[in-house]
């Protein structure tokens, strides 16, 4: 049975069809991640969802437990993740209210942890292409299936928050040439890469950041407003793109670790092997 992760607000596992719910609470090496997970059956799929602000919304973006949410999906044997978070347009085209399904991230983020690997063992795995292009495939063609507005492609930077940006900021991030901007896609995808998860996002448009002179700045309000009214079309996606999954995985993704570990087999540590034991016993 495939198993497709959605990383994302609480609302998004409330899809209809979905069938043996069950809230599941694990631990992990780096300790609990943002809630408890919650699994159930969409057709042929197993279906593992997490919010990852925690339910409530309690968890700044820079205090997020990236390691461990990763850590658990690939602990109940997740192959798929699916990210669906808000972002700000960097570009005119792109509205709000319409969704980007990024193909490049740029990180902007300061103090994060963002590897499984160090503290006797290290791996450099590649983030030329950071998200699985078969999976965003699926959920581009999902998208216009639910009637979305999509783009396909472009450049989600992933600033460090919790604030939004400064208007020189959000100035020079355009100079940069970036479509999107948000706060966790780029730290989730690399801890994806090094877990051999496929990883593709669904960003939905909320506002036009503070760069625009004819639209207001982004505020709270404005960006939960546009959320709610997505959270539907979000599902629909999902409930679209997951059937077009192909069970069997043919990308990079899969293998990413293979020619990655640095350190020789000898010399990696007890402490490591027992720490990321479910990442790396293919290869050692």
């Amino acid at each position: 049975m495939k198993t497709v992760g959605v990383i994302g607000g609480s609302g998004l596992y409330e899809i209809e069809g979905l069938s043996n719910v069950e809230s599941i609470a694990i631990d992990t090496p780096w300790g609990s991640p943002s809630d408890d997970l919650i699994t159930g059956n969409l057709g042929d799929a197993k279906m593992v969802f997490l919010p990852r602000h925690g339910r409530g919304h309690k968890i700044m973006p820079s205090e997020i437990n990236y390691r461990a949410n990763i850590y658990a999906m690939k602990k109940l044997g997740v192959q798929w993740i699916v990210s669906v978070s808000a972002v700000g347009s960097m570009k005119e085209h792109i509205a709000p209210g319409q969704v980007v399904i990024p193909s490049q991230f740029y990180d902007h983020t300061k103090t994060r942890a963002s590897t499984f690997f160090g503290d006797g063992i290290v791996a450099h795995v590649s983030m030329a292409d950071p998200v699985c292009e078969s999976l965003s495939e699926d959920l581009f063609n999902a998208s216009i299936k639910s009637g979305a507005n999509v783009h396909k492609g472009g450049t989600y930077l992933c600033m460090q928050g919790p604030q939004f940006s400064s208007r020189a900021e959000s100035n020079i991030y355009r100079g940069w040439g970036v479509d999107i901007i948000g706060m966790t896609n780029a730290t989730e995808a690399k801890l994806a890469r090094e877990a051999e998860i496929c990883y593709g996002s669904i960003s939905l448009v909320t506002d036009y950041d503070c760069w625009h002179d004819d639209h207001d700045d982004v505020t709270v309000e404005d960006l939960i407003q546009t959320l709610n009214s997505n959270v539907e079309l979000a599902r629909d996606i999902i409930k679209s793109a997951v059937p077009a999954i192909k069970e069997t995985r043919v990308c990079p993704c899969c293998n990413a670790l293979q020619n990655a570990i640095i350190t020789p087999k000898e010399v990696i540590t007890k402490e490591a092997r027992e720490r990321l034991n479910i990442l790396i016993k293919r290869y050692i």
